[in-house]
């Protein structure tokens, strides 16, 4: 099978072309010579099933981040019958050497010179044909975004796989070693082939500038933005989130519980109290998840949180940490695990293990679950968006608080470089793959950890069988009662404390064992948790959720990713540590102001 590799430098528009050629039809897997994953796809192309594999964003196959590193070894150890180089074209005269670079090894390549439509709008023309002539290899005129063009690259990427020879590059640190004919080579290519104004047309972006990156009034715009996203959030989100109950408990009462009638009653305690129950009580969480996506990604697309890292980059370097490090808090509250991989972006070790060790703190897709869920059953409708925005802010505070005490342990002197792109508007296209992709991660772990945990959650309270079901004489009462001298002191119940633990493994199994323990779901489930607790222990219980140990999809990232079992371990006592002490000074206070 023919192997296409596909190259560019950051902020591209590289994974939009990706994923509509691949349709979003990606996975993960190891390549010979490279120790992470790499986003892979096979796709039908001219007749016959080719792979495609985006390698990491570089911009430098000279640089030695561990971004840049992946493409090297990539290149060293795997033969590529096509190179796929996606430049930003209104960038091109920064980003031509990448293209120099790889036609100096002597790699099949094609040139795709993305965002086109963007170039033209900044008054930049481009003579594709004599450029193409010039470099001797295909020139491409597109845009990834609206897809104009993409049918041209695609059938002449079809074409020239035909007729390609396969390639390995066993001695490429020797082939890139004549940097300064690089240099010549692109200055007279971008002077024979590119105009580009002395003053770009586009004066929106400059404009928005002038108020979002204010000195004074950017960073109180950047939180009113976040506040106001997670108002819509409620907003939209709560009439589709009960729509989404009450199909469930429809289908329940009209389906499944006739067909399970005559079950064993064990049998079908297990199916409909067990599985279904939790499992649907989290799926009632899907469209507000999908939906927090959803506004994330056009925060993200525009190019907003490129300037939010711009903003905060003075105060995180106070803190021995930088802009991107914030960007990278930012995509945490996605999921903890990419956020933790883009960290090889930075060159120096010790910032990287710095900002590892504040990722798992941000608040993830999987916890806001557990805290709309919670707010909503014990918040009024008006305080449940303050007190979920007081959630991102506990975020961000245990996060700084984390690198002051750290800082000089991972202490850094690596300069902050970044590239702050014009602001663009994500296509529907776009943001409809973005809440798929969310709904197919949701599924999947739906399919591994929730199930196998409400399951375990399920036979822990109704064993032994001659015991009232969740009670204290249960396995799962035995648990709790045993954790209770530590819990206790916080406002965690022993049905809560059964939750924590399994939230060990996915924080999205938290809900699904809450629907198992009370063996209730929907509003049945809401009225009950707020009839036993109160606001304190709710918000002390979210408080331990958000700052406890992060879920083992991240502690397994966190040590591949720092190479350390010391860290991971660091990261995992600390964090424990933290969210004990946070819940203890907050319940205890509150308690002794009187509420």
């Amino acid at each position: 099978m023919k192997r296409i590799a596909l190259l560019g430098m950051p902020n591209t528009g590289k994974s939009t072309f990706f994923n509509r050629i691949t349709g979003a039809s990606s996975r993960t897997g190891n390549w010979p010579g490279v120790t992470v994953d790499l986003l892979g796809a096979k796709v039908l192309l001219g007749g016959a099933m080719v792979e495609i594999v985006d390698l990491p964003g570089i911009y430098d196959l000279h640089g030695f981040s561990d971004d840049e590193q992946v493409v090297r070894h990539f290149l060293e150890n795997n033969s590529v019958d096509q190179v796929l180089i996606v430049l930003n074209t209104s960038q091109i005269e920064r980003q031509l050497s990448l293209v120099l670079q790889v036609k100096q090894l002597g790699l099949p390549a094609i040139l795709l010179l993305n965002m086109a439509d963007e170039a033209k709008k900044f008054g930049i023309t481009i003579d594709a044909e004599k450029m193409s002539g010039m470099l001797g290899l295909p020139v491409v005129l597109l845009s990834a975004k609206y897809g104009t063009g993409y049918q041209n690259a695609y059938q002449l990427l079809g074409r020239t796989l035909e007729e390609s020879v396969p390639v390995r590059l066993d001695r490429l640190k020797e082939l890139l070693s004549q940097d300064d004919r690089v240099e010549l080579e692109m200055d007279r290519v971008l002077k024979s082939t590119v105009q580009i104004p002395s003053q770009l047309s586009d004066n929106l972006t400059s404009r928005l500038d002038r108020i979002l990156l204010h000195p004074w009034l950017g960073l109180p715009l950047f939180f009113l933005v976040m506040y106001i996203t997670f108002q819509a959030i409620f907003l939209f989100g709560k009439p589709l989130q009960d729509g989404v109950t009450w199909a469930l408990d429809t289908f329940r009462h009209a389906a499944l519980e006739p067909l399970f009638a005559h079950f064993p009653m064990i049998l079908k305690g297990l199916l409909l109290d067990g599985i279904y129950n939790g499992v649907g009580t989290v799926a009632t969480f899907v469209p507000i998840i999908i939906l927090f996506f959803l506004f994330m990604a056009i925060i993200e697309d525009t190019g907003y949180l490129s300037r939010a890292a711009f903003l905060m980059d003075a105060l995180m370097s106070r803190l021995g940490l930088d802009g991107r490090s914030f960007v990278m808090l930012l995509m945490g509250f996605g999921c903890n695990v990419p956020a933790l991989m883009g960290t090889r972006v930075m060159r120096t070790r010790s910032l990287r293990l710095l900002t590892m060790l504040v990722i798992p703190f941000s608040l993830c897709s999987a916890r806001l679950q557990v805290f709309i869920f919670i707010t909503a059953a014990i918040f009024s409708p008006k305080a449940a968006p303050l007190v979920l925005f007081s959630l991102y802010l506990f975020s961000f505070a245990t996060s700084l608080l984390t690198a002051v005490l750290f800082k000089k342990q991972y202490a850094s002197s690596e300069p902050f470089i970044l590239e702050v792109p014009p602001y663009r508007f994500p296509t529907l296209r776009q943001m409809l793959l973005r809440g798929w992709h969310e709904v197919r991660h949701f599924l999947n772990r739906a399919s591994k950890f929730i199930v196998a945990g409400v399951v375990l959650v399920w036979l822990l309270t109704h064993f032994p069988a001659n015991v009232p079901p969740a009670s204290t004489h249960t396995l799962a009462g035995m648990i709790g009662s045993a954790f209770s001298p530590l819990l206790d002191p916080i406002g965690i119940n022993q049905q809560l404390a059964i939750a924590l633990i399994f939230g060990f493994v996915a924080k999205e199994i938290v809900i699904g064992s809450l629907a198992v323990i009370y063996g209730m779901q929907g509003q049945g489930l809401m009225a009950l948790m707020a009839h036993q607790l109160d606001w304190v222990q709710a918000y002390s219980f979210m408080l331990f959720t958000l700052i406890y140990t992060p879920c083992l999809s991240t502690i397994a990232t966190l040590r591949s990713e720092s190479k350390s079992n010391a860290f991971m371990l660091l990261s995992i006592v600390w964090s424990l540590g933290l969210a004990w002490l946070v819940s203890f000074i907050f319940y205890q206070g509150a308690r002794a102001l009187g509420y």
